[in-house]
C-alpha cells in the first residue's frame, strides 16, 4: 500500500510538472529549433539552447533551463546537433540567365543546400541586376546577393576614355562593385581608379600584370582575389623580370620570390584596408598534380552537366600537362600561397572565404568544403575558417548576419557533428536557413537527387 502511494504522489508531481510549461504564445510564423548547441563565432563557445526565428530574424534565445509551450511555431529538432552561422561565398558565379531560368534556380539551390547563405557574384550581367531585386524581395530561393559590374579587361577598356564611360555606365546601372580582369594597361586602371572614387563605387578582383600588386594596394582595391600579383610582389626588383611573363598567378617566379619579402605586402594591405579572397580551391585543384579523372569521379560531380565535367578534365589536363609544369615546383609555389594567406590572415586587413565556384572541379556550394580544407592547410584552425566565411564578410558588408544574435538575419547551418573538432563534420548538414527561410534536411536531399537525375 505503501508503495501505491508513493507511485500515485509521484504521477501528481509528473502531471504537475507539465502543466507548468512556460507559455510562449508563438505563431505559426514563428520557427524554435530547439535542443541545438549554438556556436558563438567570435569566440569558439558553444551554448546549448532553444532558438526562435520570426519572419527573417532570430528573435530569442532562450537556455534550456525549462520547459516551454511554443504555441503554433514550427519546431525544428535540433537533437543535440550543432547551428553555426551561415557561410559567405565570396568568389561566386551564376550563369549570366534571367532569374528564373532553371539553371540559375538550380545554382543558386547548390549554394544554399551546403550552407552557403550569402555570394557574392564575380563576373556581372545586366540579367544580374533583376536577380538582385528578386531575390531582395524574397521572390526566389536564393542566398543573399552582390553583383559586380561586367568584365573590365584589356579588350573592354583599352584607352582611358573607354574606362570612364564605362565606369560611369556600370556605377549608374547600380552595380555593387566594378570587376577587374587581366590585360589592363596601367595608365587605363589609374583612369578606373580616379572615375571610380568619383562616382563611389568600389572595384575588385585581379591585379593585371602592367599595374603590379603594389601600385593595386595603394589605389586600395576593395579585394584582391586568388592572392593575384602578390608572389610576383616577393620578386626583388634586382631581377629585373618581365611581368606578363608570370605564368599562372605567378608560377613562373616561384623560384625567384624571396618569402622575407611578405610581410612588407602584408603591411601593405592593412595600411590600405585591402581584403584578400584566396580561393585556393581552385589551386587544390585545378592546378594540383591530382588526376583529373580522379576529381571528375567525386561524388559532387555528379550535380554538374556531362559537357562541363569534360570541359573541365580537358582544361585541367592542358593547364598541368605543359611542359612548364612540374608537381615539385607546384608544391613550392602552394607553400608560398600557404604563407602568404597566413601572414594576411594574422596580420593584413584580412581574408574574405572565396573558393571560385563553379570554376574547373569547383562545384556550387560543394566547392566552400575545399576552400575550408584549404585554410586549414595554410595553418587557420577551423574556428578562424569559419569566421572568415562569416564574421568578416559581415564587417565587409557592415551587414546585419554573419553571427546567431538575437536581431540578426537568420541564416544559420544545423549540423549533426562538432565542426571545430573536424572541419568535415560541416559536409552533414540536417538543415540551411537563409533570411528565415527553412530547407530540411529531406528537401535538400530530393532537391539534389533531381539535379543529379537530370544529369546522369
Amino acid at each position: 500500500m505503501k508503495t501505491s502511494g508513493n507511485l500515485l504522489i509521484a504521477v501528481v508531481l509528473f502531471l504537475f510538472c507539465c502543466d507548468r510549461k512556460e507559455k510562449i504564445g508563438l505563431t505559426e510564423d514563428h520557427f524554435v529549433v530547439t535542443d541545438v548547441n549554438v556556436l558563438d563565432i567570435s569566440n569558439g563557445s558553444f551554448r546549448k539552447c532553444h532558438v526562435i526565428v520570426y519572419e527573417d530574424k532570430f528573435e530569442e534565445i532562450k537556455d534550456i533551463d525549462k520547459t516551454y509551450d511554443w504555441g503554433d511555431a514550427v519546431l525544428i529538432n535540433g537533437n543535440g546537433g550543432y547551428m553555426i552561422p551561415g557561410l559567405s561565398e565570396m568568389h561566386a558565379h551564376v550563369p549570366p540567365l534571367e532569374w528564373d531560368d532553371p539553371l540559375m534556380k538550380e545554382t543558386l539551390f547548390l549554394y544554399l543546400s551546403n550552407g552557403v547563405t550569402n555570394i557574392r557574384g564575380m563576373l556581372g550581367h545586366p540579367a544580374h541586376l533583376r536577380l538582385r531585386e528578386k531575390v531582395e524581395a524574397r521572390e526566389v530561393l536564393s542566398p543573399r546577393f552582390y553583383t559586380s559590374s561586367p568584365s573590365l579587361n584589356g579588350n573592354t577598356v583599352r584607352t582611358p576614355e573607354e574606362a570612364e564611360e564605362k565606369v560611369r555606365a556600370y556605377a549608374e546601372a547600380g552595380y555593387d562593385f566594378l570587376k577587374l580582369h587581366p590585360g589592363i594597361r596601367r595608365h587605363v586602371f589609374d583612369q578606373i581608379v580616379e572615375t571610380a572614387n568619383e562616382v563611389g563605387i568600389p572595384y575588385a578582383g585581379h591585379v593585371s600584370n602592367l599595374v603590379r600588386i603594389r601600385h593595386a594596394l595603394e589605389n586600395r582595391y576593395q579585394t584582391i582575389d586568388h592572392v593575384d600579383g602578390f608572389l610576383e610582389g616577393l620578386v626583388p626588383s634586382e631581377e629585373e623580370v618581365n611581368p606578363i611573363e608570370n605564368g599562372f598567378f605567378g608560377y613562373n617566379f616561384t623560384d625567384l620570390a624571396v618569402p622575407g619579402n611578405i610581410q612588407e605586402l602584408v603591411a601593405m594591405s592593412k595600411e590600405n584596408r585591402v581584403w584578400v579572397v584566396p580561393t585556393q580551391a581552385l589551386f587544390d585543384r585545378w592546378f594540383s598534380p591530382t588526376p583529373a579523372e580522379d576529381l571528375a569521379a567525386e561524388n559532387e560531380m555528379k550535380y554538374i552537366s556531362p559537357e562541363t565535367r569534360d570541359n573541365w578534365i580537358n582544361s585541367k589536363n592542358t593547364l598541368t600537362g605543359s611542359d612548364e609544369y612540374d608537381e615539385k615546383k607546384w608544391e613550392r609555389f602552394n607553400q608560398l600561397r600557404y604563407k602568404l594567406i597566413k601572414a594576411l590572415h594574422e596580420n593584413g586587413q584580412g581574408l574574405l572565404l572565396g573558393s571560385d565556384a563553379p570554376q574547373v572541379f569547383n562545384v556550387p556550394g560543394f566547392s566552400i568544403h575545399h576552400e575550408l580544407q584549404g585554410m586549414l592547410d595554410a595553418g587557420l584552425s577551423p574556428l578562424e575558417a569559419l569566421q572568415i566565411g562569416s564574421l568578416n564578410p559581415a564587417r565587409f558588408y557592415e551587414g546585419n548576419f554573419g553571427e546567431i544574435k538575437e536581431g540578426l538575419d537568420a541564416d544559420f547551418i544545423l549540423v549533426k557533428n562538432d565542426p571545430l573538432e573536424d572541419i568535415n563534420n560541416l559536409r552533414e548538414i540536417a538543415g540551411v536557413m537563409a533570411r528565415g527561410n527553412w530547407l530540411s534536411e529531406d528537401f535538400i536531399r530530393e532537391e539534389l537527387e533531381k539535379i543529379a537525375v537530370k544529369y546522369k
